[in-house]
């Protein structure tokens, strides 16, 4: 099964681009033909698919936003006949009109091929066990996961999200040996595990953690492997583009393989839109070379990486992307400085007396905005002796501030009393919007 599902990640790099030129040609075509926006937007930049000779012509080509799929809710960027269509899938996490994916028969297929590659490249086999806790339903996460797995040969445990007690029950129960789902989900599941006194490496054989749908720094993953002793995957993917499964971690870099005969990646400058050669950080942006439900062409994703042309040394000939740790719309300015949660994470790590679960409030004043920053204190280090308490929020301050170059208001928490979400964590509560 790995030779089969592997098949291209090792294809020679002048094939490998070769492909991706025919398919990106075939798709601009189908699309001009089939969306009037894509198509219109295309006109007025003067470009026709016949101008796609090169995938440096790519350029080009108009973006794509959230805000289009958004604005031609519900299915103006749908491709196919609705005979063709097999599944929908909407964002989750979002007010207003979701952002609406018809799929096809055969995007489902490439999907879940991803998906299993990715698997595959972790080390999972069909000898696995596989606790799918992502959200089921119009989220891509749990069904991403649970027709990769099973296209990988896995026991595919279907649980869902929630319900932590069970969700450790049976992963003993049934020697779950990798489970897949947020990180700060996770979090939450060592947090039960502990109360229960339940020790991962003597209790359970868990032994693959499969982590996406939400940013998480280097310091997270050495707590967690630290903790448990499983190993951490990075998985990536947006419901625009087709769910989890468009990149993983191999294990040999710092970073993920993209599937690049699926999905085709740059990166620009998000002030200029300009493209940026490989190594230069900017803005992400995929085409989707086999997806013809609905195709989207330069999708603007907001999440900040650069992509490494060298080669890497597990042998894949894909590009690696560096590890998601900002979004470009999840940066605050605070005081006139630029501030990312993924900053206020890596400085908590640091304080080993509280956990890495925080909330971000700010405030507006008529002067400066008050930016507060709560965080829980762990369990065995929670005190009602004030002199300890002040001394550990001076701790806290002193790491914000020195990763950030920001000062903050401390608050800090009794365990697990900030609120929780089994799907995305909600990090930030902005009250200047």
């Amino acid at each position: 099964m790995l030779d089969l599902i592997s098949k291209n990640d090792f294809m020679p790099i002048e094939e490998l681009r070769a492909l991706q030129l025919g398919k990106l040609q075939k798709l601009v075509a189908y699309e001009y033909e089939r969306v009037a926006l894509f198509r219109r937007r295309c006109d007025e930049k003067g470009v026709k698919p016949r101008d796609i000779v090169t995938l440096k012509d790519i350029a080009k080509l108009p973006f794509m936003m959230k805000s289009d799929l958004r604005d031609e809710y519900p299915l103006g960027l749908t491709a196919s006949p609705m005979k063709d269509i097999v599944r929908f899938h909407c964002s989750s996490g979002t007010t207003g009109k979701p952002i609406c994916i018809p799929n096809t028969k055969g995007d489902i297929e490439v999907w879940s091929e991803a998906v299993a590659r990715c698997l595959a490249m972790y080390g999972i086999t069909e000898d696995d066990v596989l606790q799918v806790t992502y959200g089921y339903g119009l989220f891509t996460g749990g069904l991403g996961l649970h027709y990769g797995g099973e296209k990988r040969g896995c026991a595919v445990l279907p649980i869902g999200g929630g319900n932590t007690e069970k969700q450790l029950m049976l992963m003993r129960d049934l020697g779950v040996t990798a489970i897949a789902c947020t990180p700060s989900y996770f979090l939450r599941i060592m947090d039960v595990a502990r109360q229960q006194g339940i020790d991962f490496r003597r209790d359970t054989k868990l032994k693959h953690g499969i982590f996406g749908a939400e940013p998480w720094t280097d310091e997270m993953r050495e707590k967690i492997q630290d903790i448990t002793g499983i190993k951490a995957h990075d998985i990536y993917g947006l419901t625009e583009i087709s769910g989890p499964g468009v990149a993983g971690s191999c294990g040999k870099s710092n970073g993920l393989h993209i599937w690049e005969d699926h999905y085709y990646p740059e990166i620009i400058d998000p002030e200029t839109l300009e493209p940026l050669p490989d190594g230069e950080e900017g803005e992400l942006v995929f085409t989707t070379l086999d997806r013809f439900g609905t195709p989207m062409v330069r999708y603007r994703t907001r999440d900040l990486t650069r992509l490494y042309p060298e080669m890497c040394a597990c042998g894949r000939t894909s590009r690696v992307m560096a590890r998601i740790k900002a979004r470009s719309d999840d940066m605050l300015i605070i005081h006139g400085v630029n501030l990312f949660p993924s900053q206020v994470e890596a400085a908590l790590l640091s304080v080993p007396e509280v956990e890495p679960h925080y909330q971000i409030v700010i405030t507006p004043t008529d002067t400066l905005d008050i930016l507060e920053i709560k965080v829980e204190i762990k369990h065995e280090a929670f005190s009602d002796n004030v002199r300890e308490v002040e001394a550990l929020r001076k701790r806290v301050f002193d790491a914000v501030k020195n990763i950030t170059g920001l000062g903050a208001k401390i608050t800090l928490v009794e365990p697990l009393s900030l609120p929780r979400s089994e799907g995305k964590i909600k990090r930030v509560i902005d009250n200047r919007v």
